[in-house]
């Protein structure tokens, strides 16, 4: 595992070990977080814990076509029963990712510093938001760093049943009109399974992310 220091450096993801880890150090700057992701890596630690930085293999990703809408979720989409805007309220969206509680995890791996370092990513354009509302009120929504041609979604919270759901299609429906080639999901859940998410080598998405032909 590579120790970072000040200078602004990623090994090949191939030295990632086993699990996915590539790198321990660094910091969350702008500059930093741009390389990575752009390297086809990301942060994921605890709070309070050193940076750890990840190229995991295989990758979770959506092609934007396998993109999975179920009957019942065609149903709710047609009923109007929210609203979505995109990049309106960044820093509720990453705020309500932090505090939402999710099954089987006791935390969030979303500090205080991080939120900051997201948001300043956001004032320069590369963070980007999806925001969901029922009656005016921000009821789901999801946040992740836009690369061009990929877009590398990070966490999605919901408040009602379906909120997340709605801008995570939103969001597919947004990048398949303006040419994206992927949706980069990280790792592996269920719930991504469930809307046509799938893992690929990482060699394949790194060919995906470099532009290259596969």
């Amino acid at each position: 595992m590579y120790h970072l220091s000040e200078v602004l450096f990623f090994p090949p993801v191939s030295e990632a070990n086993y699990d996915g880890i590539l790198a321990i150090g660094g910091d969350l700057s702008p500059e930093r977080l741009q390389l990575a992701y752009r390297s086809g890596i990301f942060p994921w630690f605890n709070e309070g814990e050193p940076i750890l930085w990840w190229s995991p293999n295989p990758r979770m990703v959506l092609f934007l076509d396998e993109l999975i809408v179920t009957k019942s979720m065609r149903n709710i989409l047609n009923r109007n029963i929210f609203k979505v805007t995109f990049n309106q309220n960044f820093r509720d969206v990453i705020s309500n990712c932090q505090k939402i509680k999710r099954d089987g995890q006791n935390g969030t791996w979303i500090s205080n510093n991080m939120i900051e370092s997201y948001c300043k990513l956001h004032e320069m354009g590369f963070a980007k938001s999806v925001e969901v509302w029922e009656n005016d009120v921000l009821v789901g929504g999801l946040y992740g760093v836009d690369l061009g041609h990929v877009f590398c979604g990070e966490s999605m919270f919901s408040k009602v049943s379906n909120a997340s759901k709605v801008a995570f299609i939103a969001l597919v429906n947004k990048l398949k009109n303006e040419n994206y080639k992927l949706l980069d999901c990280q790792v592996y859940n269920p719930h991504l399974e469930s809307l046509g998410c799938r893992e690929i080598e990482r060699d394949v998405f790194m060919q995906i992310l470099n532009n290259d032909e596969y």
